[in-house]
């Protein structure tokens, strides 16, 4: 059966589909010794392919194991391949392949931070980026401006860009002080820049951005910044199921790696239960001190707004009484 040349050359982690057929356009690849078409079908999976003169190995869609990183991107890091400034780039702190390559899931501008997918299935980069199938990303944003109900309301009715019209599709606040205000935004598109853009049109600047969740795959608080972890094999066919592509079957991550991670998970939800507690606790003593202050007590002497239950001396009191 055979497929387009650039689904087999994304597959084999040339890139997306859409690098893929750039490099072609360019004429940058050949097979079998002629110089490659947009549009061209591969038969022979023993073809010989090159791409930029270096020979490429390829395999059938059902031998390739699709792997995926999920990386928390730095401010400053730049979502390219190499940067002849000698930036630094994504792709630096990545796990070295012998026989793939790691394909960004989308990008993230160089002053936004968190979460970017990285997998070694072309095609399963391109589905996720493609505007149809509205995978939900959400950002954690930091403005700096007057922000009313009025701005908000624009943004998720939609507002014009130069690139067509666009909003977000949901707003949360979460707090902040003087000019600076924090929100959640969602969007389902991967327009450049576009939450920076949308806040502009309010006459509002972003401040700060960081990516906190893409589909239903959260920044995992535990993974430090410029630090990666590998998915486990559950959340790799979720993203695959959702772009409508078969189910893997095989993983790179070890039963100690998804054991390490299942402990850590457990402690995660236990600090969160005794926070909880210490919370809750906190709020019951905070309402029975409101409750003691609004009736009328006696004031012990000494410390200014100490209190005593009614009807016993304090300390100070009885010990003064005993040297008497």
């Amino acid at each position: 059966m055979s497929e387009k040349l650039q689904k087999v050359l994304a597959r084999a982690g040339l890139g997306s589909r859409r690098e893929v057929e750039s490099l072609i356009q360019a004429g940058r690849v050949s097979v079998n010794g002629a110089v490659a078409k947009l549009g061209d079908r591969l038969d022979d999976l023993n073809a010989h392919i090159r791409v930029d003169g270096h020979s490429v190995k390829i395999s059938a869609s059902s031998e390739v194991v699709c792997r995926v990183l999920a990386y928390n991107k730095p401010e400053g890091e730049l979502c390219t391949r190499s940067d002849p400034e000698g930036r630094r780039t994504v792709f630096d702190r990545l796990p070295r392949l012998n026989d793939a390559r790691w394909v960004s899931v989308g990008r993230l501008d160089a002053n936004t931070s968190g979460l970017l997918l990285f997998t070694t299935d072309g095609e399963l980069a391109n589905r996720l980026m493609h505007p149809s199938r509205q995978v939900q990303r959400e950002y954690m944003v930091r403005v700096f401006g007057e922000v009313n109900e009025q701005m908000v309301r624009n943004l998720v009715n939609g507002v014009k860009l130069e690139d067509g019209e666009a909003r977000f599709e949901d707003v949360q606040y979460a707090g902040g002080e003087g000019m600076n205000h924090t929100f959640y935004v969602v969007i389902t598109e991967g327009r450049n820049r576009e939450v920076r853009r949308l806040w502009e049109t309010q006459g509002v600047t972003v401040s700060r951005l960081k990516r906190v969740r893409y589909g239903d795959l959260y920044l995992s608080k535990e993974l430090p910044r410029g630090g990666w972890m590998e998915l486990d094999l559950k959340e790799v066919n979720y993203l695959r199921e959702m772009v409508e592509m078969r189910p893997e079957k095989e993983t790179f991550v070890t039963p100690e790696a998804e054991k390490r991670k299942a402990r850590s998970q457990k402690i995660r939800r236990a600090v969160r239960r005794h926070e909880e507690r210490v919370d809750s606790s906190d709020t019951r003593k905070s309402r029975q001190s409101r409750r003691g202050n609004s009736a009328s007590k006696p004031q012990a002497k000494g410390r200014p707004g100490s209190q005593q239950r009614p009807g016993q001396s304090s300390n100070r009191q009885k010990r003064g009484s005993s040297k008497r």
